[in-house]
């Protein structure tokens, strides 16, 4: 046999292989999300049944068909305008959060005797309750949208600061060092070293901002706002309508995985053109 032959019947030994592991890894992809909708069906099955037997209260806990029937009564009003305010202050929020957390811990990691000077501050304000200072952004920057973003940004920054900042002093200290020998300065260092080696650290934090970005709206929603979603769970708790408190929470969670997945497709995309 030659050596000619003798490759290309291991090139289709190699081909044959690869195939059968990508039809595994797709047969357990399809068997997660099958389990995943069974499980929600599931959930909503037993929920409607419960309820239409009596065994829970659907006026506390609502059930599915109501929701919907609410869900219906919403979207031929004024649902688009609610979900256009929440995610129009989430997304600012999101923005101003990551971007300004992004440059402070750059300037921390650039300057570690200044990041030495903030770190206990910066400890101190992660764990301040943000919703205490609720108040005092309204008095600040008064009531409405602008008190929102702040409420939102001020939960997602510190936490930005600290996982960036954490990822980037982090980065391999030989490979900086190897740098530094050929006489790279710290700019150099954070663009072609820190800065690609700390790719998924940035968008780990993207998906943990989306999140604390949209608790801060609610927050903000529950304390000022006139529209939005937290408005309306709000509005349904002081008039007793569960069934719109119920639809408003199901609409936001959606809200929120749908934000978090364009993230995860954003970085998938992104590693992709890495490579």
């Amino acid at each position: 046999m030659t050596k000619r032959k003798k490759r290309k019947i291991e090139n289709e030994l190699v081909s044959e292989d690869r195939k059968k592991y990508l039809k595994r890894i797709k047969i357990n992809k399809t068997k997660v999300f099958v389990t995943q909708i069974s499980i929600a069906i599931a959930f909503i099955v037993i929920w409607e049944v419960l309820a239409r037997m009596g065994k829970i209260d659907s006026f506390i806990t609502s059930q599915p068909s109501r929701i919907l029937e609410t869900f219906l009564n919403l979207s031929s009003n004024d649902l688009l305008e609610h979900l256009r305010i929440t995610c129009t202050e989430t997304l600012v929020g999101f923005l101003l959060g990551t971007g300004l957390g992004i440059i402070i811990a750059i300037i921390l990691w650039l300057s570690p005797f200044i990041s030495k000077v903030a770190q206990p501050f910066l400890v101190i304000l992660n764990a301040l309750p943000k919703t205490a200072l609720g108040p005092v952004i309204i008095i600040w920057v008064g009531a409405g949208m602008p008190a929102i973003i702040v409420m939102a940004l001020a939960i997602s920054l510190i936490v930005t600061i600290l996982d960036i900042l954490n990822g980037l002093m982090n980065t391999d200290k030989e490979k900086i060092r190897m740098c530094e020998t050929f006489n790279a300065n710290k700019l150099q260092i954070l663009t072609k070293i820190v800065i690609p080696a700390n790719i998924s650290t940035l968008f780990n934090t993207l998906k943990v901002n989306i999140g604390l970005s949209l608790v801060g709206v609610i927050t903000g929603e529950f304390l000022v706002s006139k529209g939005g979603l937290g408005y309306l769970i709000v509005y349904g708790g002081q008039v007793f309508k569960l069934d719109l408190v119920m639809t408003s929470v199901i609409i936001l969670a959606i809200v929120a995985a749908l934000m978090y997945e364009s993230i995860t497709i954003l970085e998938k995309i992104i590693v992709k053109t890495k490579q």
